[in-house]
């Protein structure tokens, strides 16, 4: 009787622990997928409107240099909203 209480209650626990780690690698993995649309979304606006704006406005020198360092400057907020998740 007490090895058949004892065999229970480990098996509860297993249970407990084996739903717990799931729940924790599917919460991780749902945060790490948003992360990345949020990122690919934010490149992507960044090339498009830089894209329209070199097509829209002749290019030269300045424009480029500008959307060069907007589009740094996203890059690295990019990498320390990854790095601050």
């Amino acid at each position: 009787m007490v090895v058949v209480l004892i065999l229970v209650v480990l098996v509860v626990v297993v249970v407990v622990v084996v739903v717990i780690v799931v729940v924790i690698v599917v919460v991780v993995m749902v945060v790490v997928v948003i992360l990345v649309v949020v990122a690919v979304m934010i490149v992507v606006v960044v090339v498009v409107v830089v894209v329209v704006v070199v097509h829209w406005t002749k290019p030269n020198i300045q424009h480029f240099a500008i959307w060069a360092c907007v589009y740094l400057v996203s890059v690295r907020l990019l990498y320390a909203n990854d790095y601050v998740a």
